[in-house]
């Protein structure tokens, strides 16, 4: 998207909310992941010898953006199997759950608002948006009540139950999960004790609705806007809106964009 990868703005919105180390879920196919936030001895000293200074402090702030581990998933079995994979390497600690998808656009990061709340009730945190009702059966889907945000106002849910992708006409609410979450390590032992639903996959939204048996779950509705990257004319919106925002490209784009109008 524009000149970065969809997983740099997720890891950046991570930075930017203070969260340091990170666990990447890998899959087959996908080194280049690996590749895109390691040293590249190669690509530096060839910038470097032909005096490409800003290019080269570019490819270096990648590489020095983290600490980062890989841990593969060796089979597509879910959302909540994904998260399941990190436990040895999160141990008993909260933690973040960025899907890559989900890009956020936001004053205060996402992760950022999320963690407010959670540092003050101690409890797992999801990312809620509302959505028109004929879009219900695409997500997570929260029945929730009203309570007190930290800082006031009334974008702060307890959720009292959740379903995965309902039918049209039986969802809860037209609240619904996307993909930011802040998570208590209680939450594996959930995961583990879920059956593995449609396509033999465990989702998290199950194993989030297991949580809710013993401990209290959080929605936020967050302050930003949200583009869907993993659906394409999402992808071609945030591509659009980013360009437009960058101070370097911004003014250039949008005449184009005019130009092309006309």
């Amino acid at each position: 998207m524009v000149d970065k990868p969809l997983i740099q703005y997720g890891i950046e919105e991570a930075i930017d909310s203070d969260i340091k180390n990170i666990i990447i879920i890998t899959g087959r196919g996908k080194t280049a992941i690996e590749d895109h936030f390691d040293v590249s001895f190669e690509l530096e000293h060839l910038l470097e010898s032909r005096s490409k200074s800003d290019l080269l402090r570019a490819v270096r702030a990648v590489s020095d953006m983290i600490d980062v581990a890989y841990v593969r998933q060796k089979e597509a079995l879910g959302l909540g199997h994904a998260v399941l994979r990190a436990k040895d390497l999160v141990g008993h600690e909260p933690f973040a759950v960025v899907l890559s998808d989900d890009v956020i656009h936001a004053k205060v990061p996402c992760l950022r608002q999320l963690l407010e709340v959670y540092e003050f009730y101690g409890s797992s945190v999801v990312a809620l948006m509302e959505v028109p009702p004929e879009m219900t059966a695409a997500y997570g889907v929260v029945e929730a009540e009203p309570t007190a945000h930290p800082n006031g106002g009334n974008s702060l849910f307890r959720v009292k139950s959740m379903v995965e992708k309902p039918k049209p006409g039986e969802a809860p609410s037209n609240l619904v999960i996307i993909g930011r979450y802040i998570l208590t390590p209680e939450i594996f032992g959930s995961i583990e004790a879920t059956e593995p639903g449609r396509g033999g996959e465990i989702q998290l939204t199950d194993a989030l609705k297991h949580l809710l048996r013993s401990r209290p779950v959080y929605g936020l509705k967050f302050e930003g806007t949200r583009y869907d990257a993993g659906d394409k004319l999402g992808f071609l919106k945030a591509t659009v809106e980013f360009a437009l925002n960058r101070e370097d490209l911004g003014a250039d784009f949008r005449a184009y964009l005019k130009a092309m109008l006309r």
